[in-house]
């Protein structure tokens, strides 16, 4: 179960990371309340993880859900680049994700 959660955590992450990014400071109020509820919501998912799963390991697979998601809905939207490489990097982190679970 630790586990689902994090994943879930991972990927409220980066729904809080690009509510951030539209917010404009903060300043725009709809992007703002999703910033606030889905970093508490990742908070909270990520620190009960934590209970059970290896703080490092938690840590490094909720940041690496987070940050490809992120990089990958950005790409998706238009906001960033496609190219190979960057996707083959994005891949990179995946497996690496995968690869601690696999070791844990």
């Amino acid at each position: 179960m630790a586990w689902v959660v994090l994943i879930v955590s991972g990927v409220l992450e980066a729904v809080w990371a690009t509510a951030l990014g539209r917010s404009q400071g903060l300043h725009r109020i709809g992007p703002s309340v999703v910033f606030v509820v889905a970093l508490a919501a990742s908070m909270a998912g990520l620190g009960y993880a934590m209970r059970t799963l290896p703080l490092g390991t938690a840590y490094a697979v909720w940041v690496g859900i987070g940050a490809t998601v992120t990089v990958a809905w950005a790409m998706a939207t238009g906001a960033e680049p496609v190219s190979l490489v960057r996707i083959l990097l994005l891949l990179g982190i995946v497996a690496c994700v995968v690869g601690l679970k696999i070791v844990h």
